[in-house]
């Protein structure tokens, strides 16, 4: 499977942000991607309100990179908001393209490091994966990498990629985290691990937005035995990168650790 990791910086600006998304979708289709993952919060970055934007997957949003996927042919998952209870919002990640149109709502909201995502944000209850061209991946966002047993979960269902869309918050080692965490993840489950961040703004000399998590780059594609495929840095970038889903089954048989495991 060829797929891209499009690491942007999105802003406040959903038409603009659509347009970052049509740019980048393009770009990979005709390096031959099947695939194009973009980060959490592809809509809008955090450090805006949520609120006045957050629409149904219906909405004109949805719609716009639902027909970008379909013009172009090529599945999108990229970051948006949808509405929750309470005049929350949900973090949600729209899978959309030909054949293919689910949704995946994060478990696990960033109560940490100083910022409260659960003040504004309705948390999901369910893991969901979907199939593309015979592969099945799993998803995730930001947050949920530190959680094992949603990737654990997401491969008994099937998955041999984990999807992970972050706008990972900046700090003292909090870059080692994000590079621990991934791998784990993919050692955990033995699955590929697909995660894609905001690039850092200060990389491009936009000022930080307060304690909001707006992203520090450092996207990769790590293989099922922890071995990173690609690395990318702090500056925005389009990664395509080939994988095979079809060792999954041979790494599974020397390291069945799905198979192996206890629960307590």
């Amino acid at each position: 499977m060829r797929l891209a990791v499009a690491q942007i910086i999105s802003s406040a600006d959903l038409a603009g942000n659509l347009e970052l998304i049509r740019d980048y979708a393009t770009r990979a289709k005709a390096a031959g991607a099947e695939l194009v993952v973009f980060p959490e919060a592809a809509m809008r970055a955090f450090g805006n309100t949520l609120a006045d934007v957050a629409e149904p997957l219906d909405g004109p949003w949805a719609t716009a990179v639902r027909g970008i996927a379909n013009e172009l042919r090529i599945a999108i998952v990229a970051g948006m908001f949808t509405p929750g209870e309470g005049g929350r919002v949900r973090n949600t990640l729209l899978v959309t393209g030909p054949g293919i149109d689910t949704s995946y709502d994060k478990i696990h909201l960033f109560d940490a490091f100083g910022f409260a995502e659960s003040d504004s944000v309705d948390a999901g209850t369910s893991p969901v994966t979907f199939e593309l061209n015979g592969t099945v991946i799993g998803l995730a966002t930001c947050y949920d990498v530190r959680f094992p047993a949603l990737f654990t979960a997401n491969a008994r269902a099937g998955a041999q990629i984990n999807i992970v869309c972050a706008s990972w918050g900046a700090g003292e080692g909090k870059a080692d985290q994000w590079d621990l965490l991934v791998r784990a993840r993919a050692v955990d489950s033995t699955t590929f691990v697909v995660a894609c961040g905001q690039a850092d703004p200060a990389s491009v000399g936009l000022p930080p937005a307060g304690s909001a998590p707006t992203g520090i780059g450092h996207s990769a594609v790590v293989s099922p035995l922890g071995s990173p495929v690609v690395a990318l840095g702090r500056e925005p970038e389009l990664a395509v990168i080939d994988i095979d889903p079809a060792v999954i089954t041979e790494v599974r048989g020397k390291l069945p650790v799905l198979a192996n495991a206890r629960s307590f």
